[in-house]
């Protein structure tokens, strides 16, 4: 009888152990996370970010992002990494129930507020803190909820941008194969360069003075007004370099229309026609060099190698036909 009673004991402890770590779990290992409604970030329409003393607006129109009351065009990968984070947030892990937000970059003089709407419909909100320590989970606080938690991933530097990282660099950009003319300009100075398609027997007897008997075979070469060929690298490297040419920055008082008498300028005509010019700085002790382009409504600023970059490819080009 007594080995039984301390089998019945033995078994009472047992169970009331289980049922203790049962009911009794660790708040910080053992709880539910929020359920997060799924969003599509190709739905998304219209995005706020809110930072400690500014806040950017931004609004998709045709398919298109457009920053701030004035729709200047935004860099659509710099979007879309935003977008990708807000469809894409998941909770890890439960970091802090105790509201000390300093602590995680949260508070308000921190924190970056982030609202993504579907049309009229407020689809996500949120609060980015500062990465984790492992730099692989940021801190993150839901709209409704007070508690601190880990969201997979490091991405508070994508909500970070000023609205002049966000804006789209491009200032320039053509199907290069489809460009057919060139005007170049250097001060008082006009280039026009056109395209033509000769045989390369016709090219042979040119650079030759002899005859060729085999059949005839076609190529493009570049020529100026007077029929002189042109090297197609140096015109290919011209036209590779403005291809997608991204500024430094953009001013921030000037209107096109205010930039007058380019240093260099650029007619490319092609399937449509483009403009590009270069103009001098308005003080020496300036870094950049304002500059203009039909692809772009805005005036903007270029790097000293960048205008170095066009104006050796120019005179380059030019200098073939003063030799």
């Amino acid at each position: 009888m007594k080995l039984k009673k301390e089998y019945f004991i033995l078994a009472g402890v047992m169970v009331a152990l289980i049922l203790y770590l049962v009911l009794h779990r660790s708040n910080r290992t053992h709880y539910k996370l929020p359920d997060i409604a799924s969003v599509s970030g190709k739905q998304i329409s219209k995005l706020k970010i809110g930072k400690p003393g500014k806040t950017i607006v931004l609004n998709k129109k045709d398919n298109t992002w457009h920053i701030g009351p004035k729709a200047y065009p935004a860099d659509s990968e710099k979007v879309k990494n935003m977008l990708d984070v807000i469809e894409k947030l998941t909770l890890t892990a439960l970091v802090s129930e105790s509201k000390n937000y300093v602590r995680y970059d949260l508070a308000n003089d921190k924190k970056i507020t982030v609202k993504a709407w579907q049309g009229k419909t407020l689809s996500r909100e949120f609060d980015i803190g500062k990465a984790a320590n492992t730099y692989q989970h940021t801190f993150v606080r839901l709209a409704t909820d007070p508690n601190v938690y880990h969201a997979r991933g490091n991405f508070r530097q994508k909500f970070d941008p000023t609205v002049d990282e966000l804006r789209d660099k491009t200032v320039l950009a053509y199907t290069q194969k489809d460009i057919r003319e060139i005007t170049l300009t250097h001060d008082k100075k006009t280039m026009t360069l056109s395209q033509k398609q000769v045989s390369e027997q016709e090219d042979k007897k040119k650079d030759k003075q002899d005859t060729i008997s085999e059949k005839p075979e076609t190529k493009i070469v570049w020529q100026d007004a007077e029929g002189k060929k042109i090297d197609n690298a140096k015109v290919n490297r011209l036209l590779s370099f403005l291809n997608r040419l991204e500024c430094e920055t953009y001013t921030t008082d000037e209107k096109k229309e205010d930039l007058k008498n380019p240093t260099y300028a650029l007619t490319l005509k092609g399937k449509k026609e483009y403009g590009f010019s270069v103009f001098a700085k308005t003080d020496k002790n300036e870094k950049n060099y304002p500059a203009i382009s039909s692809e772009n409504d805005y005036p903007f600023l270029l790097s000293d190698s960048q205008v170095n970059s066009i104006k050796s490819k120019i005179e380059d080009i030019m200098e073939i036909k003063n030799k």
